[in-house]
């Protein structure tokens, strides 16, 4: 099985997400042997964003495959994603930008979108300083969701540590509750 371990909390060893990723991918290698785990932090090594540049050539383009690559050749995908101003951190979104390929993860058709992902199962670790789980304010799981069903992914599982900025006892529930919502490993073909 491949596993794919995304973090791009700014945080660091203080990282909300960051712990909650690394319980699930454990939980993942404990139960799933074989798993190859290839790990990505969005934070120390940030993709460019999309821009006229990034698609004109050279390394970029080759670090676009290479990401692309990484993703579809995931059985697992578990990503942390924080949420930074109502919203995922710019390093997700530079990464979600280069996974959304017309004719590789999706494509138009007469009848609509097609999403083109199917198989894959992707964590997601939502963490959030206030309560937002359920609320206008929360753009993180509802963007997340629409795009990996967009790919055409149906099992996308989110955990969420809202509130953690209340108090440390809140944190400390609130992670414990992320992790204990873990989804059980699902065998996959190694």
């Amino acid at each position: 099985m491949n596993l794919l371990h995304l973090d791009s909390s700014a945080l660091g060893a203080h990282s909300v997400t960051r712990e909650i990723t690394a319980a699930a991918v454990e939980r993942w290698a404990a139960d799933a042997a074989p798993v190859r785990i290839v790990r990505r932090d969005l934070d120390a090594a940030p993709l460019p964003h999309l821009s006229a540049a990034t698609l004109a050539g050279g390394d970029a383009v080759a670090e676009s495959a290479a990401v692309l690559d990484e993703f579809l050749a995931a059985d697992v995908v578990v990503i942390g994603a924080p949420m930074y101003n109502f919203g995922v951190p710019s390093t997700l979104k530079a990464w979600l930008d280069r996974i959304s390929v017309a004719g590789k993860t999706f494509r138009y058709t007469a009848e609509g979108p097609e999403g083109l992902v199917h198989g894959k199962t992707v964590v997601i670790a939502v963490a959030a300083g206030g309560a937002h789980a359920g609320q206008p304010t929360d753009f993180v799981e509802p963007y997340l969701r629409q795009l990996f069903g967009f790919l055409g992914v149906r099992d996308v599982h989110v955990v969420r540590a809202d509130g953690v900025a209340m108090s440390a006892e809140h944190r400390r529930e609130a992670i414990e509750r992320a992790v204990a919502a873990l989804p059980a490993p699902l065998r996959h073909a190694a």
